[in-house]
């Protein structure tokens, strides 16, 4: 199973799209301010080379675990010691690669794999944390949906084309 590392650096990108247009005035970006107590000014203070650069690692540390949620072949590479001990493996796991290598591996499918993930495991977390800090219904869907629309993106991306 060979790994599209472009496609993966690519997904990676696509927080920070989602997110210019998401948390966009116009979109939800008015009401995300307001529901944090942030002004224009204020978020223009911040140091933009590190939460940009921070955001695009971060999205690369996804994108490393959307793939052994979306492609299913992965379970069976680990079985066999991961990558680096594929050439040693057991015939009967270069047959099953042969038969089912690229069995799901479609934009399709590792989207309903992300949606899945940014619904039941991002909302959950996001709305744990805001529950604690007190925060609104409204703070939990913007960012929920924002992770949801990402990781279903992003999970698209990986499977189909990495």
């Amino acid at each position: 199973m060979e790994i599209n590392f472009i496609a993966l650096l690519l997904a990676a990108i696509v927080t920070l799209v989602v997110g210019f247009i998401w948390y966009h005035p116009n979109v939800f970006g008015t009401i995300w301010m307001k529901e944090n107590n942030l002004t224009q000014e204020e978020l223009k203070t911040g140091n933009m080379l590190k939460i940009f650069g921070l955001t695009y690692v971060f999205s690369l540390m996804i994108t490393m675990t959307l793939m052994s949620l979306t492609i299913h072949q992965s379970g069976a590479v680990g079985m066999v010691g991961g990558p680096p001990l594929i050439a040693n493996a057991k015939p009967s796991f270069h047959a099953f690669m042969a038969d089912y290598g690229t069995a799901y591996r479609t934009f399709k499918h590792g989207a309903l794999h992300g949606f899945l993930s940014g619904l039941f495991f991002a909302f959950p977390v996001i709305g744990i944390n805001a529950l604690f800090e007190r925060k609104s219904w409204k703070y939990i869907f913007i960012h929920a949906g924002f992770w949801i629309v990402t990781l279903t993106l992003m999970g698209g991306i990986v499977c189909g084309f990495a």
